[in-house]
């Protein structure tokens, strides 16, 4: 949607409120609801937001320890800048748009390094500047439960009901029991400007899966964030929660967020090289020697919670190890379209639960390392990885990740001190936190900490 068809649909009454929203490290939307009018004639060129929407939990407490915002620092404000070009109606929402901003310091109007969507940028520029644009395509799964947001809460998260009882995945008849929530999701988005191709039950009780048409990565990261905002708000809508949670069962399987992934020079495909082995050009394999040696390293934007570690598990389809097979789903990347113009590598490892912005831009970070570099890709792995013993495993818990994480050289030389101390920061904190409430439950029953 332009601006000047903003202006046209709130003159003529069709849209009274603009959302302009921010992307937070969760990958959540926060913003403000502006009535359209106001929006239009001054609050386009910006709004203001506190500091500390970039460094809080999941719960929007203010943890200490962050150099960027604290009280020490009186959290002060950032400039919301709405980025125009992504303004689109909300067809789920009456007589709503939404434009999502770009999050710059109040004083020097410079982008706050640490925002996801500044990340994801830097890292394009950077490829931009070696003459490539990065491809991506998200997969989004998430399950559906009988009840709404609300009962959920108020019976203790306890109980939990999906909205089916068969592992429905390709289930075309189980998934049409399910359309009343599935078929508005697919449409409004559509409507909203998202490159929708399709919904498909997945492989569990109650699990779908949303997928988006490849795009530029910052469009892909955009849609992704935007997607999974609505697949919440129109579940709501139908009275079901939807919920992102890696593992929410011990017994279930669970959800991940699978990233494709190319590169394109001038127009065309830069991974395919129709001579080559798998049709993959000197160039991937470059990229995928970086994207699979340096895997452990950004981990932690893949898995972000103690919960995303619980998904790691053999037989589960989620994967354990990092290396490169053909068509593979046991491993951490998996080569799709081998042979093809539509050579590109699935990064398998992320969990539903990943901010899509900082897993871009950490894989495409990678990816450049390897680049430049000019990293040899080691041979593909067959069979079953989950029993091949030699290759490197996925760290397992987020104690771990965030140990690879604060000493990554090569995350600190391709994003900054500040933004990895930042975001070693935001992973300490979720194991504080985790070991607090475990540790007072565990003593609550008598029982020894783990």
């Amino acid at each position: 949607m332009t601006f000047d068809a903003l202006k046209d649909a709130v003159t003529a009454g069709e849209i009274d409120t603009v959302l302009a929203c921010l992307v937070d490290m969760q990958g959540r939307l926060l913003g403000k609801r502006f009535h359209a009018v106001n929006f239009v004639e001054t609050s386009f060129q910006e709004t203001h937001c506190c500091n500390y929407l970039l460094a809080t939990d999941l719960e929007m407490a203010t943890p200490p320890g962050y150099k960027a915002s604290s009280w020490e620092g009186g959290y002060g404000d950032y400039i919301m800048a709405p980025d125009l070009t992504t303004l689109r109606r909300v067809p789920w929402l009456e007589g709503t748009a939404m434009v999502l901003c770009d999050v710059l310091d109040h004083h020097t109007h410079a982008p706050v390094p640490h925002s996801p969507r500044a990340m994801l940028k830097r890292q394009v520029a950077r490829l931009t500047a070696l003459g490539f644009d990065a491809m991506m395509a998200t997969e989004l799964e998430f399950f559906l439960f009988e009840k709404s947001f609300d009962e959920i809460r108020k019976d203790g998260f306890r109980d939990l009901a999906p909205i089916s009882g068969y592992n429905e995945d390709y289930h075309i008849l189980q998934t049409t029991k399910e359309e009343s929530v599935m078929r508005p999701i697919r449409n409004h988005l559509f409507n909203a400007g998202i490159p929708v191709e399709n919904t498909k039950g997945e492989a569990e009780t109650g699990q779908e899966e949303l997928n988006i048409r490849y795009a530029a990565a910052l469009d892909c990261a955009d849609h992704h964030t935007i997607a999974k905002n609505a697949i919440k708000e129109i579940a709501w809508q139908q009275g079901h929660a939807a919920s992102f949670l890696p593992k929410w069962h011990h017994d279930k399987i669970g959800s991940s967020s699978h990233v494709h992934q190319s590169l394109w020079q001038n127009g065309a495909p830069a991974f395919h090289d129709a001579d080559a082995p798998f049709g993959m050009s000197e160039v991937m394999q470059h990229y995928m020697a970086g994207l699979i040696a340096y895997a452990p390293d950004y981990t932690f934007f893949l898995a972000p919670y103690v919960n995303s570690y619980k998904r790691f598990a053999k037989g589960t389809f989620a994967p354990t190890k990092t290396v490169w097979s053909v068509d593979n789903r046991t491993a951490g990347f998996r080569l799709c379209g081998e042979g093809t113009k539509g050579v590109r590598v699935e990064c398998r490892v992320g969990g539903s639960d990943l901010n899509p912005y900082l897993a871009q831009a950490a894989m495409l970070a990678a990816g450049i390392k390897g680049i430049e570099d000019k990293m040899a890709l080691a041979p593909a792995t067959s069979g079953d990885v989950y029993d091949d013993s030699g290759a490197t495993e996925i760290p397992r818990t987020l104690r771990a990740a965030t140990e690879t994480l604060r000493n990554s050289a090569f995350l600190r030389a391709a994003m900054g001190d500040d933004v990895i101390d930042h975001y070693t920061r935001t992973a300490e904190w979720e194991q504080e936190e985790f070991d607090r409430v475990v540790t007072d439950w565990e003593i609550a029953r008598g029982f020894e900490r783990a």
